[in-house]
């Protein structure tokens, strides 16, 4: 390749890799595969590597990808938070370890998991957390303190009051979290994120800690950036002594005395990646010996004293055998591919959704072609490509009629999603049904798929209030349905009767509104009747709420039919009110529609209480200052909220004056 050739190419991979560093890391979006951003990468890195003249300082070869957002206050990180250099084959391991040896002698070399979320700083001062804060571009992150204390794997007090100390972790959302929120969010039509890490980023990165908490994550400490107080000398040490203080290490690392043995354990790790609890993308491998890593340094990117192993993508062949479709809840038709069984990813699949109508003939996908699967982000089947079409194999159509109730379907609204126009389809009653029982809705202990398709067989129940009209002896016909489970099953039924306002507005099953939705709408207005009696305009203002969401609020409630089953929940004792609000505000108190940001540690209240005091009198909490903050209540060790409030001349109050302003209500 010619200079003139090699620079061309060289351009245009910076663009592509720098506008896929900004899905990746800072919209927490990605649009390709990582194995696909992986190569990206490594063909520049090839390309400067044979003409070291074409590297530029801005080169993402050169620097981190991510950068800090601007809704987080900035952190700089006084000891950088470096990247990894990514190798793929056992010949550049090997290479790694002769560099190694090359520059420090013979090393001992540490190979442990890489789990796949979002780098994080946690900082603690005496033994108390004090700061947390993302990588960002390597030295400057943002500050995400109140959102990492949300995580109940990250200790907020040390077993040991450590003068100083700062560790680095990754921020990652389990196996089961993510494929239950996948579910919740293709339940709801909401875009579902595509694998644990950006669920776990997205989450990480809300400007409310409290969605932060609502999404289970969980964290691995494995690396100790600063100590004051203690001397350790090795990686093994460092976590050993990690473990001491409280923090969740990784749960398995191997000390390796040669490369050979660095690379049987690369590949039993990699063999585990289908039994874990958490997602990996490969496997890391470090110099134990700290001083040996003083000699080696680092690049203006990367340690030179590690290296990660990623793992390729597993993709395997398999046969279309047939395309079925399901009916969700709120009518949409989704088309589900049904293949030959194989195993993917240590678990066995036959199935994998194939989204819309555009999405298969995008891919020109057909009944009876081999087609190609991979597990989006290790755990969800997905049809990658067609690999081949079998002579013979059948065009797919959406149906023009819905396969449950045989009603029109039509689309809406130029969306891409097939819906059926039946609203007493039995398919969407069924879906409806399991989503209103459910833990997030209702919560009704019992009630499983299989007991409400039994109860609907038996014409039982024909919607979801009919739940509240069953008597024992009627369950008591269910096949096995014995006295003492149909009593448990009234009682539950009964309980639940008392849930917060919200679990019942979540259980209704409006279009684009998930929980998180439902609480902002029992917090704002109170009351069922006042949601249902709300303006377009009113539930628009609702922090959190667009349009779309608005308008599907606003719509719901104008039916005839909605309005019926509202007096229904009435007349069936289900409470419709927000019982964790109180019952009035008085809007002239000094709180009432002020947003403050709290910071530093109070005198005699936690964080947590001085909130709740300020929302129970009508007044919000952020997380972040900015201009639109009124008041920052500051206590000591406040650290860089307050300075920025002070810039901005912002309001400051102390524990003192926030108790005046309190009786002054």
């Amino acid at each position: 390749m010619e200079i003139r050739q090699a620079e061309q190419e060289a351009q245009a991979l910076r663009k592509e890799i720098i506008y896929h560093n900004d899905r990746y890391y800072n919209q927490d979006s990605p649009e390709i595969s990582d194995y696909e951003y992986d190569m990206l990468l490594k063909r520049l890195e090839e390309i400067e590597t044979a003409f070291p003249s074409l590297i530029t300082p801005d080169s993402p070869t050169q620097k981190i990808g991510g950068q800090a957002g601007e809704k987080f206050s900035a952190v700089e990180h006084s000891v950088p938070m470096e990247s990894l250099h990514d190798s793929f084959s056992h010949e550049e391991i090997r290479e790694f370890a002769k560099r190694v040896q090359e520059s420090a002698g013979k090393a001992v070399l540490v190979v442990e998991p890489k789990i796949d979320g979002l780098s994080v700083s946690a900082e603690y001062r005496n033994g108390v957390f004090v700061r947390g804060s993302t990588r960002g571009d390597g030295r400057v992150g943002e500050d995400i303190t109140e959102n990492l204390k949300t995580i109940r794997s990250l200790p907020m007090k040390l077993t040991k009051a450590v003068p100083y100390l700062e560790v680095r972790g990754e921020v990652y959302m389990s196996v089961e979290v993510f494929e239950q929120l996948a579910a919740q969010q293709e339940e709801n039509e909401e875009k579902p994120f595509k694998n644990p890490r950006n669920a776990a980023a997205g989450s990480l990165r809300q400007k409310d800690a409290k969605i932060t908490a609502e999404r289970q994550l969980d964290i691995f400490v494995f690396n100790i950036q600063q100590i004051e107080g203690e001397t350790l000398t090795s990686h093994v040490q460092s976590l050993e002594y990690l473990k001491e203080l409280g923090f969740s290490v990784l749960p398995f690392y191997y000390a390796c005395h040669d490369v050979d043995e660095v690379l049987e354990k690369i590949e039993e790790i990699g063999d585990k990646r289908g039994e874990l609890s958490f997602q990996i993308d490969g496997a890391v491998i470090k110099t134990d010996d700290f001083a040996q890593r003083e000699v080696m340094g680092s690049t203006s990117k990367f340690p030179r004293w590690a290296e990660a192993y990623k793992y390729p993508p597993e993709e395997k062949e398999t046969e279309l055998l047939d395309i079925e479709i399901n009916v969700g809840r709120t009518g949409v038709l989704t088309p589900t591919a049904i293949f030959a069984p194989i195993t993917l990813a240590g678990t066995t699949v036959s199935r994998a959704v194939l989204h819309n109508e555009d999405f298969i003939k995008e891919k020109d996908i057909r009944i009876g072609d081999t087609v190609i699967l991979r597990k989006a982000g290790e755990i969800i089947p997905e049809v990658v490509a067609v690999a081949r079409h079998k002579e013979g194999s059948r065009a797919f159509a959406m149906p023009k009629i819905c396969p449950s109730c045989g009603s029109p379907v039509s689309y809406e609204n130029g969306e891409a999603a097939l819906r059926c126009t039946n609203t007493d389809c039995p398919a969407q009653l069924m879906r409806h049904m399991i989503h209103f029982v459910s833990r997030d809705a209702m919560d009704i202990d019992g009630l499983g798929e299989r007991v409400l398709r039994a109860m609907a067989e038996n014409g039982l129940i024909a919607s979801p209030l009919d739940l509240y009209r069953l008597t024992k002896e009627e369950i008591m016909t269910l096949d096995k349905k014995k006295e003492k489970s149909a009593t448990n099953l009234v009682n539950a039924i009964e309980k639940s009767k008392s849930n917060d306002l919200y679990r019942i507005v979540f259980g209704l099953g409006i279009r684009h509104i998930g929980q998180r939705a439902a609480k902002l709408l029992a917090d704002r207005f109170r009351t069922l009747d006042g949601i249902m009696n709300a303006t377009k305009e009113e539930i628009s203002s609702v922090e959190g709420f667009g349009e779309i969401m608005a308008e599907s609020v606003y719509d719901y409630f104008q039916l005839d039919e909605s309005k019926k089953l509202v007096d229904e929940i009435k007349a069936l004792g289900i409470n419709t009110e927000n019982l964790s609000a109180p019952k009035e505000i008085n809007e002239s108190n000094a709180f009432y529609g002020k947003t403050f940001v709290i910071t530093g540690t109070l005198p005699n209240y936690k964080r947590t209480e001085a909130a709740a005091i300020i929302e129970s009198l009508g007044g919000k909490v952020a997380s972040g200052v900015s201009k639109k903050t009124d008041y920052v209540l500051a206590g000591e060790e406040a650290g860089s909220k307050l300075t920025k409030a002070q810039s901005l001349g912002i309001t400051i109050i102390d524990e003192n004056e926030f108790e005046n302003m309190r009786n002054r209500e």
